[in-house]
């Protein structure tokens, strides 16, 4: 057994103390300010704050009603606790012992060696994730309906990714260590960092990193040009790399959530580059971030002004009548709904292959999501959307963070308020940090006829009166889902590859909603799955898969290769057809920030 030696007090330059002093308390004064402000101006909430609430008072009167569950439960918790205990005995004696509960993989919390090496600490850890299973356990096994426990298996998951020993600075041993060293000087940062974040008033960590990112610059850097804009979006073309290009171009719908340039961060990870240097002739939409003029801009607007329009411009800035379309999750759903629509007004031919990244078109399972999509949550969000007229970026931000909170809340909580550090620069958070409105009007048609209703998948929603039948697309079209997805299970996006009328191919890429669609070859990451067969059952796919290294984009690349065969031309200039160049890439729209 190994006992790391205790860390040497420091005490902390009196200069330094008296400057973090000061910032604390000009934190605390702008603190206290906002406080007293929202206090004063009470705002509507994007949620119903009694619903996890009713669920919990339901799952417990289920419980009650039905002790058997309950002692069962017990009975084996006490089994796992006489263990654990049994083991910890064991290695008090210097004997070794296997753990009776370890972190699942990527669990990050845990990484620092005094969790294995130091006894106590590993019995904390050990308590911490053995409770936290059988919780989950017990929630998983309790005699409710699926949405109670969905609901209850939330607000349980997050009750116990905040009780995380990692979080508080008298159970976690880098905290600890770092208080000693420093002389205390860590804290008192954190603390003038958790009121500075006070005083934002958004509800967030702030992520704290050096700003060594530049749009235009060193992210969202491609050279190009925007060709067409409208009020709802700008149409951004890139200069081509290769003397010759695809006749037919390329067409990338991004999602509303977040700014396009995830596809172009910086030029080693950039999706978009990567696809100018196949040599394609590549678009991209970049979209308005809305204010108050955009609140009756709804799901008619973002078909016929956004991605129609943006075909009919491509087609003028080329004189192609034909794109290759990419698009991802929700632009994914956006760009089935305009394959629909193209198909019931005649214009099929419009797009020639599609791509639908981390797509869903079939809500019927949303998992963790469906906690957000009841019907009192959805009234109390159309209360809130039309006070503003849209929905903040931080209150997006703040859902997505909870559907992940170890990654992206209590790590930033043990970093920026225990440890008093920067995280390192990542054009990846830099991005996540950059968020993006959406108007009231899409939210509400988006809510409860896509998501809650789940309409999309059986003809139940029309766009400008023209009722869409995802059969009667016939277009080619390749699925990717991404295997570690939380936003988009691929399970479930597999499953949607039955709706479609024409060709489908399912691609399974390695990885997560994001880092998995950033996958850029050189850094031969993450693998992928494929299988030309068609199995209905998700699994049964994935037993028949062949797995390979590195990215799934050259795989992705090889099925455009197919369909386009030789068909190459001169490579196209910007603005030399009949859409002259613009503002250089990207633009004016990805820059507003509210």
């Amino acid at each position: 057994m190994t006992v790391s030696q205790p860390p040497v007090p420091q005490l902390p330059d009196p200069t330094v103390v008296a400057e973090a002093l000061t910032t604390l308390m000009q934190n605390a004064a702008a603190a206290v300010r906002t406080t007293m402000v929202q206090a004063a101006t009470p705002q509507a909430l994007p949620y119903d704050p009694t619903t996890l609430t009713r669920a919990m008072i339901d799952f417990n009167t289920a419980v009650m009603t039905r002790p058997a569950a309950l002692f069962e439960a017990q009975a084996k918790n006490w089994n796992d606790w006489t263990a654990l205990w049994r083991t910890m005995g064991e290695r008090a004696m210097g004997q070794e012992a296997a753990p009776v509960a370890a972190p699942v993989k990527g669990d990050r919390r845990f990484s620092d060696p005094a969790w294995s090496d130091e006894p106590v600490y590993d019995y904390l850890k050990q308590a911490y994730l053995l409770a936290a299973r059988q919780l989950q356990d017990f929630v998983a096994a309790a005699p409710v309906d699926d949405a109670t426990r969905a609901q209850v298996d939330f607000a349980s998951r997050q009750m116990m990714n905040a009780l995380a020993p990692t979080n508080f600075p008298h159970t976690n041993p880098q905290v600890a260590r770092r208080t000693i060293e420093s002389g205390g000087l860590n804290l008192m940062t954190g603390l003038s960092n958790l009121l500075e974040d006070v005083g934002k008033g958004q509800g967030l960590v702030s992520r704290r990193a050096p700003n060594d990112f530049e749009l235009g610059v060193n992210v969202a850097a491609t050279p190009g040009a925007v060709v067409f804009k409208n009020d709802l979006m700008e149409l951004i073309q890139y200069a081509p790399t290769t003397d010759k290009v695809y006749r037919r171009p390329l067409l990338f719908v991004p999602p509303l959530v977040n700014k396009y340039y995830l596809f172009d961060l910086t030029p080693k990870a950039s999706y978009l580059k990567w696809l100018v240097d196949q040599g394609h002739t590549v678009f991209v939409i970049s979209w308005a971030n809305p204010d108050e003029s955009h609140a009756d801009t709804g799901m008619d607007a973002y078909v016929k002004d956004g991605v129609v329009a943006a075909l009919d411009a491509v087609e003028l800035a080329t004189g192609e009548a034909d794109v290759d379309l990419v698009s991802y999750c929700l632009g994914g759903t956006l760009s089935a709904m305009t394959l629909a629509y193209l198909a019931a007004t005649d214009r099929a031919d419009r797009v020639a292959s599609a791509t639908l990244i981390a797509t869903l078109v079939d809500f019927g399972d949303m998992g963790e999501w469906s906690v957000f999509t009841s019907e009192d949550d959805l009234k109390a969000f159309d209360r809130y959307l039309d006070e503003k007229g849209y929905v903040e970026a931080h209150d997006l931000t703040k859902l997505f963070s909870a559907v992940r909170a170890n990654d992206l809340i209590w790590s930033s909580v043990v970093n920026h308020y225990l440890l008093g550090d920067e995280a390192r620069a990542s054009d990846l958070l830099w991005w996540f940090d950059d968020g993006s409105r959406i108007p009231a009007r899409m939210l509400k048609e988006y809510g409860r006829q896509i998501l809650r209703g789940n309409q999309l998948k059986d003809g139940g929603v029309a766009i400008d009166g023209v009722t869409l039948d995802l059969k009667a697309i016939e277009t080619p079209v390749m699925i990717v889902a991404l295997k570690d997805d939380h936003v988009s299970a691929w399970k479930n996006t597999y499953a949607g590859r039955a709706f479609f009328g024409g060709p489908t191919r399912f691609l399974l890429g390695g990885s997560g909603h994001n880092a998995g669609m950033i996958n850029p070859p050189a850094a031969n990451k993450h693998g992928y799955w494929t299988n030309d067969d068609a199995p209905a059952d998700a699994e049964a796919w994935l037993a028949g898969a062949e797995q390979k290294p590195g990215s799934w984009w050259p795989e992705w690349q090889g099925w455009l290769d197919a369909a386009a065969a030789d068909d190459k031309v001169k490579a196209r200039k910007v603005g030399s057809g009949k859409l002259k160049a613009g503002a250089a890439a990207p633009g004016d729209y990805v820059r507003v920030r509210h």
